[in-house]
């Protein structure tokens, strides 16, 4: 029986922040993500964790804190290579244990892309109910008040927690 590859979810360091740069901009240019520079994701590394496969990474998210009950699904990109894997899954799945954990009472997230999100239990919500958000980063957006973008959240109550469980490997299937 042949070895079947694995995704291993972990923390990101600061030596990989360019690695985590190459998959936004990459994903940036499809049109997902807003940009990223380098010395910030240097300095907010541990708040990302990214999906490794072998020794590449294949995907990222970042937990970023918006207020002491807030905090937000930030830069969520995965590799071309891997989509379609449940890896973005896998990582929002991550970002709902660590937010639970560290105290947050909600996950938000902004999106283009709103039936993703609502298929992991978030809801659409007024950009207003995540006041943290717009008043941290979007009023210095130059698309404020015209990006197209869904305001998503989600409880980080253990009720709203899905069925399965916490998972951090998945086995993939040959392609």
């Amino acid at each position: 029986m042949s070895k079947r590859p694995r995704i291993t979810l972990r923390t990101a360091t600061p030596e990989q922040a360019h690695k985590l740069l190459a998959l936004i901009t990459a994903n940036l240019e499809e049109g997902r993500l807003l940009p990223r520079t380098l010395d910030d994701l240097s300095v907010h590394a541990d708040r990302f964790v990214v999906a490794v496969k072998g020794r590449t990474i294949v995907g990222c998210a970042e937990l970023a804190p918006l207020s002491p009950h807030v905090a937000e699904v930030r830069s969520l990109a995965v590799n071309a290579s891997a989509r379609g894997m449940g890896v973005g899954t896998m990582l929002v799945q991550e970002l709902r244990h660590r937010g639970r954990r560290a105290g947050f009472e909600k996950l938000c997230a902004f999106t283009h892309r709103p039936g993703y999100f609502i298929q992991m239990g978030f809801s659409i919500v007024p950009h207003l109910w995540l006041r943290e958000k717009v008043f941290t980063d979007c009023v210095k957006c130059p698309l404020f008040r015209r990006c197209g973008q869904y305001a998503m959240e989600v409880s980080l109550d253990p009720a709203n927690e899905p069925a399965e469980g916490h998972t951090t490997t998945i086995a993939l299937r040959h392609a």
